[in-house]
């Protein structure tokens, strides 16, 4: 794997609290063990109100927490947190602001999200939205998309070792700073978002592995990146957000080829991509495997 100087934070597929053995048979009826992930309740408390349970690998219960509260607007920017206690015997994680919080009015508002575990959004999920102004001199060049995207790949990760999981990455250029991993893409998202907020990180361009929602849209511009990157597809309303929230949209991403739906003018075209095939497919290969 190419030196990542810069990655602070990194899956840790050998936890063995990540993942479990069990045996089975295959296709033509031999026995196997492969590797499964482990999934366990996590119930997150804001200072004395139960808000949610939700289902993670409970890897980064602290940043999950503050990650999910700041994406559902029940956290702001300014707020000041006195402490972040997880019991990881009753599973439970309790965040304490300075600030008194009441959320009884927010928490009867739910829209159902487009996530893979049929996540509760809460409250308006476009509130704040068109007051965030993402930095237009932001660039990334396809060479660097391209480095970025095998740096991204080679990292070990619980996906290669069990599967079943969504990853995503904050990155500075073609550097990964950050990379979180869950069965639901958005725990994935909000732990990155409870890592920054906590660490006082920023970074320029967002990667996923997830589709390219409307609610992906709106949760990284809510966090302020302008980039977002993803090897899946993308919804028509992730598109039209991106375009209103001027966020660069690049999805597809397999091998050398992307496609770009919004704000294609920070994306500079330096790259000859003929090296980049060879390398994606024995990836893919890799995680068909491991899948």
């Amino acid at each position: 794997m190419d030196d990542l100087p810069l990655l602070r934070v990194a899956p840790d597929p050998a936890d063995p609290r990540l993942t479990k053995r069990v045996t089975g048979r295959d296709h033509t009826g031999a026995a196997v063990e492969t590797s499964v992930t482990v999934e366990r309740p996590l119930t997150l408390y804001l200072n004395g109100q139960e808000i949610v349970t939700m289902m993670t690998i409970l890897d980064r219960p602290e940043d999950l927490a503050v990650g999910y509260l700041l994406n559902q607007g029940m956290l702001r920017a300014d707020d000041r947190i006195t402490a972040v206690d997880f019991d990881d015997d009753l599973g439970v994680v309790v965040v304490r602001t300075e600030r008194r919080t009441d959320f009884e009015e927010k928490l009867t508002k739910k829209t159902l999200t487009s996530g893979c575990a049929q996540g509760t959004a809460f409250g308006d999920l476009m509130e704040g939205f068109a007051d965030i102004t993402l930095d237009p001199e932001a660039r990334l060049s396809t060479t660097q998309l391209y480095r970025l995207l095998h740096r991204i790949n080679t990292i070990p990760s619980l996906y290669l070792e069990a599967g079943a999981i969504h990853g995503c990455a904050l990155a500075e250029g073609d550097q990964p700073l950050c990379y979180m991993e869950d069965v639901g893409r958005h725990n994935a998202v909000d732990k990155i978002a409870g890592w920054m907020f906590r660490e006082g990180a920023r970074g320029s361009v967002f990667y996923t592995t997830g589709r390219l929602t409307s609610e992906m849209v709106i949760k990284t511009v809510r966090m302020g990146i302008p980039i977002l990157v993803s090897r899946s597809g993308f919804t028509a309303w992730g598109v039209e957000l991106a375009c209103e929230a001027k966020l660069t949209l690049i999805g597809r991403c397999k091998g050398r080829r992307f496609t770009v739906l919004a704000g294609e003018e920070r994306l500079l075209w330096d790259a000859d991509p003929a090296y980049v095939e060879e390398e994606s497919a024995k990836h893919w290969r890799k995680n068909a495997r491991a899948e």
